[in-house]
């Protein structure tokens, strides 16, 4: 009898996930086709001569224990300080003991296997207070510092009205917001489809103007007034300044931190955790189990066509009922251009839907394919520089040479950097010499092929430099190293065609072998963990005999998910 073949198009979070979710729990064989020659999709961690970049910045915090579980199962958490822990005097809740279950015997390291001192047992291994210091193969917890940079002067994230804000936004500024967030919340905007009356009944219209309007702008390219509400609903759905103000007092308080971290909405987390080396390092360890154990995850080959068909192939008995099944894909070789027709038994995809719809056969109804089509992305740019020092200038305030955040909220108008990232502060071995340098990101919200994308990249870190000149973070003479990395459709946009998205749903949803998982594969603004239990949960359908697929597509739909916690 042969084997079940599963063909994973992506090697991103939901498309690892589903690979090894498949080789733990069920005899099929996972095949995952990456195009590119980068694992982790947008949760890659780009390394440039040993200095890391995480595109985009990802903090490995779940309200799931299902996912907090599994990433801990592939990188135990610290039980030891790590390079920076004294220095930045950290709070840590440090790990006395952790097991390790690898997918099979034969993917445990040799190194360990041959060391007396690790405890194995099959294809477990107890795990005694992991040293970042000694070991490569540990998750660190980190505090999450995020602050906004607004007026030349920092404010912090999410915001706050503190004496400190209050000072810096102008005492009467502060009163009229106060005014305008008490009138929100007595006559609020009836109608909240659109991200301007959803910020503005949680925030009040002038808080809205102040820190809200013009960045969600900066990041999407369009008025808030153009982009659907849903977004807003997975980034921020239980933030309120209201809320935000409550948290920072009883911060003040609390000691009990894992309660504390679980209970309150993801925007309001202060700890996080996150690999040693980047989140490309969660995912690289990943490949590296599905490959010993049965997997196969083959970059540089991208899924070009998509055949599918019923029983009786006929495209009329599709409104009847009938639930489709994926035969067959056809795969390109990247490198030459040869390509390979790959039957399977199972498909998940996590390409761009637009991708996906464009490259099945037979076509989908028309109706289908112009809702795939007018499906919009907004695509992302990086500029890393690497500085002798940081040279910070606020308002009354001496140049500071660093600074705590993870990253930073650019909300000045006359720059179109969007955030800035400090590599050192999320992981002191993101950086080859952590101590006598600083490791920034400038990220750039942009559009395939405008003006900043097809800028050459000398050209592009000369426009970087002098952005960050501008508004006082650096000097040029003390950039040592650079370079840019550009992310196509990073970003699924909540305006164009998505708001007739379910005509997509509903005809996936008559596969009963083909899954549409993660960020890009269901348009949706998801997180790590969401696009994790997106996988998670086609394998669970799998194992379960369950053909419906309407399940998938209420992760991060569902209270539980949302950054709301009831």
């Amino acid at each position: 009898m042969s084997k079940k073949i599963a063909i994973i198009a992506g090697a991103g979070p939901a498309g690892l996930t589903a690979a090894y979710e498949l080789i733990k729990r069920t005899d099929i064989t996972p095949i995952v086709l990456e195009a590119t020659d980068a694992i982790g999709g947008i949760a890659q961690t780009y390394n440039y001569k040993g200095n890391r970049i995480d595109i985009g910045g990802h903090r490995f915090f779940s309200k799931s224990e299902r996912v907090m579980n599994w990433w801990f199962n592939i990188l135990p958490p610290q039980g030891k300080p790590s390079a920076d822990t004294e220095e930045k005097k950290h709070d840590i809740d440090y790990v006395a003991e952790s097991v390790v279950e690898y997918l099979c015997p034969e993917c445990i390291p040799e190194c360990r296997m041959q060391n007396a001192e690790c405890k194995i047992e099959g294809n477990k291994e107890k795990i005694k207070e992991s040293d970042p210091e000694k070991e490569d193969d540990v998750m660190l917890q980190r505090p999450r510092i995020s602050r906004i940079f607004y007026n030349r002067n920092f404010f912090p994230y999410p915001i706050g009205i503190t004496l400190k804000v209050a000072g810096r936004l102008g005492w009467i500024n502060t009163f009229l917001i106060g005014m305008s967030y008490i009138k929100a919340q007595i006559f609020p905007e009836k109608d909240e489809t659109y991200l301007d009356g959803f910020f503005k009944n949680r925030f009040g219209r002038r808080l809205y103007a102040t820190f809200f309007r013009d960045y969600t702008e900066k990041v999407w390219g369009v008025p808030c007034c153009k982009i659907k509400a849903d977004w807003g609903a997975q980034r921020i759905k239980g933030l309120s300044l209201k809320r935000a103000v409550v948290h920072a007092v009883k911060d003040l308080f609390s000691s009990d931190f894992s309660k504390a971290q679980k209970n309150r909405e993801t925007s309001l987390i202060t700890r996080f955790y996150y690999p040693k080396y980047g989140p490309g390092q969660m995912w690289e360890k990943v490949r590296d189990q599905i490959n010993c154990c049965g997997g196969e995850v083959k970059m540089g080959k991208r899924v070009v066509g998509v055949k599918y068909g019923n029983e009786a192939m006929d495209n009329k008995l599709q409104i009847a009922g009938y639930k489709l099944k994926v035969t067959s894909v056809t795969v390109e070789d990247v490198s030459t251009g040869n390509c390979e027709e790959m039957k399977c038994d199972y498909f998940f995809s996590t390409m761009p839907v637009r991708h996906l719809i464009n490259q099945m056969h037979p076509q989908p109804p028309d109706r289908v394919q112009e809702v795939a089509e007018g499906l919009i992305y907004r695509d992302f740019l990086t500029v890393g520089l690497l500085l002798k020092k940081l040279h910070v200038k606020v308002k009354g305030e001496k140049p500071a040479d660093s600074v705590p955040d993870n990253w930073i909220y650019i909300q000045e108008g006359d720059v179109r950097v969007g955030r800035v990232q400090v590599f050192n502060n999320w992981s002191p071995y993101m950086v080859v010499n952590n101590k006598e340098t600083t490791w920034i990101g400038l990220e750039y919200f942009v559009d395939e092929g405008d003006d900043l994308w097809i800028k050459k990249d000398e050209d592009m870190i000369k426009f970087g430099i002098e952005e960050m000149e501008k508004i006082n973070f650096l000097k040029k003479e003390d950039v040592l190293d650079s370079c840019v990395l550009r992310m196509p459709k990073a970003y699924p946009a909540y305006f164009g065609s998505y708001d007739n998205l379910h005509v997509v749903k509903d005809f996936a949803t008559q596969f009963e072998n083909m899954f549409l998982i993660g960020r890009n594969g269901m348009h949706r603004y998801n997180n790590q963990d969401h696009s994790m239990l997106t996988a998670m949960k086609a394998v669970d359908n799998i194992c379960e005999g369950r053909v419906d697929s309407s399940n998938i597509w209420e992760v991060n739909a569902e209270e539980e998910y949302h950054e709301e916690k009831s």
